[in-house]
């Protein structure tokens, strides 16, 4: 079979773009708003209403909507900031950005997770925040970290008021991949205090670059305040943007603090309003290319990201598959022969102790060996909503014929 099949092209993960996101841009390209504003504002508000929460923030990235939490939060030089090892570096970059100190923690054994046991350990009265990463859009185990840092709360000393409001460590979610994703009847945003989300071009959702933050409707957090909190930080901390200064005479503003420059755009937003209406057909095909995936590789020995089960759904970012009894080399030839047969595969993640700014900082991958074993023997497989059963069976062959011949 694998003689006659044809030579196809198969890309890791390209944008889905209909007629209508092309549509809806020009649109807005002719409204003569195309900085942040009405449609950058309705897109907030849909995906409010989809998650379920009562604000939603729309910035030009999830390392933005990361960054800018940890600054309003308060968190900076002194304090410490918990993530996990495995993951892309954002997670753990803007921790550095404002200060504060990374502690990175092992996976847990066969895990793409944090060693839950090791992160408690981590928590010291300088712990402000953890960050989560619901890694291939599957959610953490959100009822073990809060139940983690509800036993820490007598090491906490809050630093300001909103700090004061969780008096605990703050959990701020990296969903960079898990828009849609669902944990024990809630959505990913409702569970976390803090989600942020990326619509980068190879994400599920995409508005090309983008990305959002929402929190959850609890407490005694001020929604509103909140809210333009996020505003000012993402403009100069001016206090009208664009949109405001264009009524009449409304011309004067201030600037209330020396704040960054990471607003949406509408053209960026008017992507994401299609997607949005696109979004639930688009995860159930990924659910179906996954199954389709688990069901050709049943019969080999290979181990893949459970992303579907009882009580959860992933949003199906990414399919994550190790290959038990190889190492870093024979997985990267694996890679190279697959990319002979057009198929292009990725890694996730290179563990952050491996990279040069981390090794530069002090960390050691011999200090984080379940992350590294994870590593090792990591491919991910071609998973895009463009993606035929044809050719995720395509890609399964081929992958079968390599590891016969290895």
């Amino acid at each position: 079979m694998l003689e006659t099949e044809l030579y196809k092209n198969i890309p890791f993960s390209p944008p889905d773009i209909s007629e209508a996101e092309i549509e809806e841009v020009i649109k807005a390209m002719k409204s003569g708003w195309i900085t942040t504003g009405p449609r950058t504002k309705e897109l907030e508000r849909k995906i409010a209403d989809k998650i379920g929460v009562d604000k939603a923030v729309c910035l030009n990235s999830a390392t933005a909507a990361m960054e800018l939490t940890l600054r309003i939060l308060g968190i900076g030089p002194g304090d410490e900031v918990i993530t996990s090892a495995y993951t892309y570096t954002a997670s753990a970059s803007i921790i550095n950005h404002v200060g504060a100190k990374i502690i990175l923690i092992d996976t847990a054994p066969d895990s793409f997770e944090m060693d839950y046991e090791k992160m408690s350990e981590a928590i010291t009265p300088n712990t402000k925040a953890i960050i989560p990463v619901d890694i291939a859009g599957k959610m953490c185990d959100y009822d073990k970290i809060f139940e983690i840092v509800e036993s820490k709360k007598n090491l906490f000393t809050p630093k300001n008021e909103i700090q004061r409001l969780f008096n605990r460590v703050i959990v701020m979610t990296d969903a960079a991949h898990a828009f849609g994703a669902e944990r024990q009847g809630l959505k990913c945003g409702q569970v976390s205090d803090f989600s942020c989300f990326s619509f980068h071009a190879v994400k599920n959702f995409t508005t090309a670059e983008g990305g959002a933050v929402v929190w959850r409707n609890e407490g005694d957090l001020d929604n509103d305040w909140l809210y333009n909190q996020f505003m000012l930080y993402s403009l100069h901390g001016q206090s009208k943007d664009a949109l405001s200064k264009t009524q009449k005479g409304a011309w004067e503003y201030d600037i209330v603090y020396t704040g960054y420059k990471c607003n949406m755009t509408d053209i960026m937003a008017s992507i994401g309003l299609v997607q949005l209406n696109r979004y639930e057909g688009m995860l159930k095909r990924r659910r179906a290319i996954i199954e389709l995936y688990d069901s050709e590789l049943s019969s080999i020995n290979v181990q893949n990201i459970e992303h579907y089960g009882e009580n959860f759904a992933s949003s199906g970012h990414l399919y994550l598959l190790r290959i038990p009894g190889i190492n870093e080399e024979t997985r990267n030839k694996i890679i190279i022969k697959m990319a002979e047969f057009g198929i292009s595969c990725n890694v996730h993640y290179k563990p952050l102790p491996m990279l040069t700014a981390y090794k530069n900082l002090g960390f050691n991958i011999l200090d984080y060996p379940n992350a590294y074993r994870q590593y090792a023997n990591e491919i991910s497989l071609p998973l895009n909503t463009l993606l035929t059963d044809d050719e995720v069976k395509y890609v399964v062959n081929r992958l079968k014929y390599i590891l016969k011949n290895l």
